[in-house]
């Protein structure tokens, strides 16, 4: 892509040091703070949108809610605790990314298409198996 300055033309990757290669986009160029706080930012308004918009999002950071605490509470160990928080967090994570799968998906079509819903099929298939893990971890530590 060719940016114009006055009578010159310089290149994408010019204009934007940051960005090493031809392909990169333009936003690839902020770092430090900025980009901290731009990214902040974006993950933020990615997190609202999941809530408003998914119902088993919404369902997941409930059971966090409780799960959590909860963790601290009914932890014998520090390693306890963390295995605890860090399965319920990492469902949130494969829930987060199953969202974005499907609204891309969607976004391409929504009309009926077997990669599509092979594509569905498997982000539902990560959450079902971060669903067993959370039981697996809280299981084996409460029982076991």
């Amino acid at each position: 892509m060719m940016k114009t300055s006055g009578n010159e033309q310089t290149s994408q990757s010019e204009s934007h040091p940051a960005a090493e290669h031809i392909d990169a986009s333009a936003f690839k160029g902020k770092t430090g703070l900025r980009r901290l706080i731009n990214a902040s930012g974006y993950s933020l308004a990615g997190f609202k949108v999941a809530f408003k918009s998914e119902d088993a999002f919404r369902q997941e950071v409930f059971l966090a809610t409780v799960l959590i605490p909860l963790a601290f509470y009914v932890a014998k160990s520090p390693i306890e605790c963390a295995l605890m928080i860090t399965s319920v967090l990492f469902l949130l994570i494969v829930e987060l990314l199953n969202s974005a799968i499907e609204a891309a998906v969607d976004h391409t079509s929504t009309a009926h298409n077997a990669l599509a819903k092979q594509a569905k099929d498997i982000g539902s298939a990560a959450v079902f198996f971060a669903l067993i893990l959370v039981a697996v971890v809280w299981g084996l530590l409460l029982l076991g």
